[in-house]
């Protein structure tokens, strides 16, 4: 990245409804303007915030089924499918499979695919062989992930949700610019409007160092 182009860190979580829809309108803004999306897994703890399903309150349920009737409908507008998952699940196999599938080279495939298929009730991310699957279909070393997750993957995806946290994150979707933090989908023209005003303040700066040179 030069010094002219923003860097946005996007932390995702590919059993999100929200961060789904989000994914296409965020990508958007890198073809927009000169900035560069750096996307980092931020696994939702679901029972820390709506509690276990044995023990989830009525007001919590009632906010869990207005959360999935939300996002579908913004899924629609999109053309994009949105069913509501079989179950409760962790998710980190597939964040660890995000860093994999970036050091390996198909990542934009996997991100796609990943949350196209979760949410038609195509990939079960908590599953082992299943993800392996998913990987070798998309060109990458499954026993190469089988490794990574187990080992390196692991660890460098628990220090990326401790330092989000450490940072302020707490759900997903979530932006980072220059530490200032935009949460959910319905953020994303705040966060546009930041990057104008960056851009146009680095312009002026440009332009006042231009006229200091030249005298």
């Amino acid at each position: 990245m030069n010094r002219h182009r923003l860097q946005i860190t996007v932390y995702t979580d590919y059993k999100s409804p929200y961060a789904y829809v989000a994914k296409n309108p965020t990508r958007a803004l890198a073809a927009e303007y000169p900035v560069d999306l750096v996307w980092r897994p931020y696994t939702l703890r679901i029972a820390e915030y709506l509690d276990a399903v044995d023990t989830r309150s009525a007001h919590n349920w009632r906010k869990v089924k207005y959360a999935y009737m939300d996002a579908r409908r913004l899924a629609n507008r999109q053309g994009l499918v949105l069913k509501g998952p079989r179950r409760i699940y962790d998710g980190s196999l597939a964040s660890i499979g995000m860093l994999f599938a970036q050091r390996s080279g198909f990542f934009d495939a996997y991100h796609d695919r990943t949350f196209e298929r979760f949410w038609t009730h195509d990939l079960d991310i908590d599953a082992m062989d299943a993800m392996q699957d998913h990987v070798a279909r998309l060109g990458g070393d499954a026993d190469a992930f089988l490794r990574f997750a187990q080992g390196a993957g692991a660890d460098e995806h628990r220090s990326i949700v401790a330092a989000a946290e450490a940072m302020g994150v707490f759900g997903v979707p979530t932006a980072v610019l220059d530490g200032e933090l935009f949460w959910g989908g319905d953020r994303i023209d705040a966060l546009r409007r930041a990057i104008e005003d960056r851009l146009a303040a680095g312009a002026a700066a440009a332009r006042a160092e231009g006229r200091h040179a030249a005298s």
